[in-house]
């Protein structure tokens, strides 16, 4: 069994946060230029950025010219969570018939016994399925990252991972008219989508987009130094007992250099004029604190990043949140991890949008990731 989340990481832990937010789908037509340019200081994120080659997972990398803001979110599908849901009722029913018995011996003749209640701690819980012995891995992983540099050429070392992770997958690397939308040849936003078996022969899900920044009002999300913001996630969808007996290979293989070969769709990425300021509202009409810094944010899918002081106030953003959207309550479940510990918290509205948000707390701090989705997501 594993240190308690108290133990293994608070003592490291600065306090830090990131939150994922959106807003439009800059689905419009031609750019409308503005002669404002930002003005405000831009917020130091850089103790929050991982570089070029930071491992993601499955041998994935984040791709030069980009970078990662805040850590990795690892996350349980649902399908993972109710696959070791009858093993976890039984033991949690095994605990309280012990608390029982334990009660009963201790109770004065004539008494009735009770068993104790449990007090919240502050955050984090421990490993919702600790009474396992060994909780399941986490199965989904999601990367948001800032593009830097050009970003077709970005977003097409991106694709040559994939296309090295899904060998039987038709990956375009050579034209991104193939995964990106158009407005008068100018990139509105771009999303490659595919489900595939990797070499080790693990089925996995994976979803890349890339988001220019709103065209209408050259406009790009806070924090994101004018600049593209590119999100990836990768989720195992097999059988998920089996998914934990191994662990996924780290070896792409060759990828190839796409920096060698030239794009063939000519298309423009246009330029942002200035980022929208912290206060806009971002995901579904959220705003961020003014206690916080936004470390990262997106407008399609919409998602921001957070620093916060307090570990307390980072698990209350992302479990509020949450409950505020949703149908009944929030699902939750705490992971500990690589010496993190994430507590999710996720749910659907009546309409159907899934919201998710993950506190995570390492050594580097205090991490939230809120992210909005259009309907639930599978797996």
């Amino acid at each position: 069994m594993r240190p308690s989340a108290l133990s293994s990481v608070v003592a490291v832990a600065a306090c830090l946060t990131v939150v994922s937010a959106c807003t439009g789908d800059g689905s419009s037509t031609a750019p409308r230029p503005t002669a404002s340019v930002t003005t405000s200081a831009e917020p130091d994120v850089s103790p929050h950025e991982s570089g070029p080659e930071s491992p993601i997972g499955y041998g994935l990398e984040v791709p030069r010219g980009a970078t990662q803001l805040g850590p990795l979110i690892r996350v349980r599908s649902e399908a993972l969570i109710e696959a070791y849901r009858p093993e976890l009722e039984a033991a949690e029913a095994e605990r309280e018939q012990k608390l029982l018995e334990k009660a009963e011996e201790d109770a004065e003749p004539g008494e009735t016994p009770t068993t104790p209640t449990p007090t919240p701690d502050d955050p984090p819980s421990d490993d919702s399925f600790k009474l396992l012995g060994e909780s399941p891995r986490p199965d989904t992983i999601l990367s948001v990252m800032r593009v830097d540099g050009d970003p077709s050429q970005v977003t097409r070392r991106m694709l040559a991972q994939l296309a090295a992770l899904l060998p039987d997958e038709q990956v375009p690397t050579d034209d991104l008219g193939e995964v990106c939308r158009t407005a008068d040849d100018r990139v509105v936003r771009c999303i490659f989508s595919a489900t595939g078996t990797t070499a080790d022969e693990r089925d996995v899900r994976v979803r890349m987009t890339v988001d220019p920044g709103d065209l209408s009002t050259r406009t790009a999300p806070p924090s994101s130094k004018r600049n593209p913001v590119m999100t990836l996630q990768l989720t195992y969808v097999g059988d998920p007992k089996a998914g934990q007996e191994t662990r996924e290979s780290n070896d792409l293989g060759d990828v190839e250099d796409v920096d060698k070969v030239p794009d063939t769709s000519g298309l423009i990425w246009p330029r942002m004029d200035i980022d929208a300021p912290a206060d806009r509202k971002l995901v579904d009409g959220w705003t961020a604190p003014t206690s916080s810094t936004i470390l990262l944010s997106g407008f399609a899918p919409a998602f921001v990043s957070l620093h916060v002081d307090r570990a307390t106030t980072a698990d209350a953003m992302a479990r509020d949140w949450v409950t505020e959207r949703v149908t009944g309550e929030p699902a939750k479940d705490v992971v500990e991890d690589l010496n993190e510990v994430s507590t999710t918290y996720s749910g659907s509205a009546n309409d159907g949008t899934f919201f998710r948000a993950t506190h995570v707390l390492s050594a580097r701090g205090n991490y939230v990731l809120l992210m909005v989705y259009p309907h639930k997501v599978p797996h």
